[in-house]
Order: structure tokens, then sequence, then C-alpha cells
């Protein structure tokens, strides 16, 4: 016969191994399976600009312009191969991104927000071009 606590322990831990780690997102799988490494975002209003990104999580091409902020955010859409998210980095500003994934080795994506106090708009390709410097 199972006490009380006992029934709770098994409650609990049946509850913990059902929640995604702190920071997953389901939500947000088509980022998980992008390529790491070196990868070259080529925006659309400025023909021969490129920036270059050392990709390790793909969720970092969601925040183009709070890179490395600790952002809220809140997934918009989310398809098998398009998503949506809006982030707000208290204090710093806010973001919406979209993206749709090519493949593994190149997306779409679709930015805007606030910067810095100064709105931003990006449009253009990324595309994995290599390793990561150091690598």
């Amino acid at each position: 016969m199972h006490t009380r606590s006992t029934w709770l322990a098994i409650a609990a831990t049946a509850l913990l191994t059902a929640v995604p780690a702190v920071g997953a997102d389901p939500a947000l799988g088509l980022m998980d399976d992008l390529d790491r490494g070196l990868w070259e975002l080529r925006l659309r209003d400025a023909p021969g600009r490129t920036d270059r990104i050392c990709l390790t999580n793909g969720i970092r091409l969601i925040q183009l312009r709070h890179p490395g902020q600790p952002c809220e955010r809140v997934v918009v859409q989310s398809g098998s191969t398009s998503v949506t998210v809006q982030y707000t980095c208290r204090g710093l500003g806010y973001g919406r991104t979209a993206i749709r994934r090519e493949s593994s080795r190149l997306v779409q994506v679709q930015s805007q927000g606030i910067a810095e106090g100064l709105p931003f708009e990006i449009s253009g390709e990324a595309r994995r071009i290599g390793d990561c410097p150091g690598s």
C-alpha cells in the first residue's frame, strides 16, 4: 500500500519528466535542426553587404540585433519549415523575427523591431559557409 507522500513523489516525478528542460521550446525545434558553424547573412536591401555569424545555436538567428541578450521570447507561429517569434529585451528593445528554413544550411530571415532606441528591419538570406574560426 502506497502512502500519500509516495503518491506525491510519483506525481512530481511524472510531472518533472513531462516538462521540457528550461529554455527548451518544442515550437522552436526547427531552429535546433540548423547546422552549427559559420553563417553568412546577405541583406536584401544592401546588395553586396554580408554579416557573418558563428552559429552555435539556431536561436541566435532570432535575435540578430540583440545577440546574447537575455530576452523573453514568445512563439507566435510554428510549423515544420517556419517559425515566427516575438521577443522583448527589457530596457534594450524588442523584435519580431520570421524564419523560413529551406534546408539545415539555408534560411530566409525577416526581422524588425527596436534596438538601441532605433528601429531596425532586416530581410535576408542566411547560409552556412563553413566552420567557425578556431573550431
